[in-house]
């Protein structure tokens, strides 16, 4: 298994692709993939009683207006809070500039007692696994490869190449900003 070093820098988007392959290959509709945070399909998302049963209170669409992926404040009702970012799963597509407010949202949600945040876009794979990559990166001080690996616990995840470049970026961004806490961290 690849191992991140904050002294060597973050992986390549090569790399990082082996390891995604590594693993289970295969996926559930939904998974708790960090405490009381899931992700998964839109089979989930279209599905309210088992949203219900789930106990989710937050609802993030990563395919925001997308064909199958039409959630809103009116699906979900009063009961349920909802995120949309209408991201295409293109490699070309900048996704990078909802890494923040998405994270905000998750971090926001997550600090509400008894809240339960669901994170979806069409297969639960690219769009949705990149926004809670980026999660754990920005709140949680994980690097790229310790968030795969988090993740990767409990759910297949495979980010298109442009998602993980743009997640190496912030890899790099975050490792930068908080450089001397991570020294600190993995020396002691």
């Amino acid at each position: 298994m690849l191992m991140s070093n904050p002294q060597e820098g973050t992986p390549s988007v090569k790399d990082l692709v082996k390891v995604l392959y590594g693993g289970k290959r295969f996926g559930n509709h939904v998974d708790e993939v960090w405490p009381n945070l899931f992700i998964g399909d839109m089979s989930v998302a279209n599905d309210r009683y088992s949203l219900w049963k789930l106990g989710i209170t937050h609802v993030v669409n990563a395919a925001h207006g997308r064909m199958h992926c039409q959630g809103s404040h009116d699906f979900y009702g009063s009961t349920v809070d909802y995120y949309g970012v209408p991201a295409d799963d293109s490699p070309s597509f900048d996704l990078a500039r909802y890494f923040f407010p998405s994270a905000e949202y998750i971090q926001s949600a997550l600090d509400t007692a008894g809240a339960r945040v669901f994170v979806h876009c069409a297969v639960g794979v690219s769009r949705s696994a990149s926004l809670v990559l980026a999660y754990l990166m920005i709140h949680h001080h994980y690097t790229l490869l310790e968030a795969i690996n988090k993740v990767k616990e409990h759910r297949w995840i495979f980010p298109n190449r442009g998602f993980l470049k743009q997640l190496c970026a912030l890899d790099m961004k975050l490792r930068k900003s908080n450089l001397p806490r991570i020294k600190n961290k993995l020396i002691l």
